[in-house]
């Protein structure tokens, strides 16, 4: 990658204490591999849709298709407060011309595979892929493999951003 590409990435990644334990995630691999090569458009769904730090943890419930993000032990359906500010956001992804998007792996906003080892994809990880269908995307667990990252970087270089 010789020129700088924009990459949406979930901000617990690059170390912001956005967590609902008010804790980060910081990668150093994806640092690593992509840091000086990439400008990051951090987003962390949770807390720009208005969900304070700490905050209780959440779960997605029901079937793929038909998910819901729900808090672990009050019961407060988040759905609807993340599809709204989703809509926004992904408006402004587009202005941003993103390349190409990292997410946190098994969170309920952003997890891309089997969140917590169910099926299904988070809620927020859903809309991008729905608004950006050709979009590259992946989890950093899936990019600490050396094969997986070379490919996503191939991906993220040749990919031509749209509004």
């Amino acid at each position: 990658m010789s020129k700088k590409i924009t990459l949406g990435i979930s901000s617990c990644l690059l170390g912001k204490s956005v967590r609902y334990d008010a804790k980060h995630k910081l990668d150093h691999c994806l640092k690593d591999a992509f840091g000086k090569s990439v400008k990051w458009i951090s987003v962390c769904p949770e807390v720009e849709c208005g969900l304070g730090v700490p905050r209780e943890p959440m779960h997605l419930i029901g079937k793929p298709g038909s998910l819901r993000l729900v808090t672990r032990n009050s019961n407060i359906d988040h759905t609807d407060k993340m599809l709204k500010w989703s809509e926004k956001k992904l408006k402004e992804l587009g202005k941003k011309n993103i390349s190409g998007f990292i997410f946190k792996s098994n969170s309920p906003s952003c997890g891309l595979h089997k969140v917590f080892h169910k099926k299904g994809t988070g809620i927020f990880a859903m809309e991008v892929i729905k608004r950006f269908h050709a979009l590259p995307v992946e989890d950093e667990e899936n990019l600490r493999d050396e094969g997986v990252r070379k490919n996503f970087i191939e991906k993220i270089s040749a990919f031509k951003p749209t509004s």
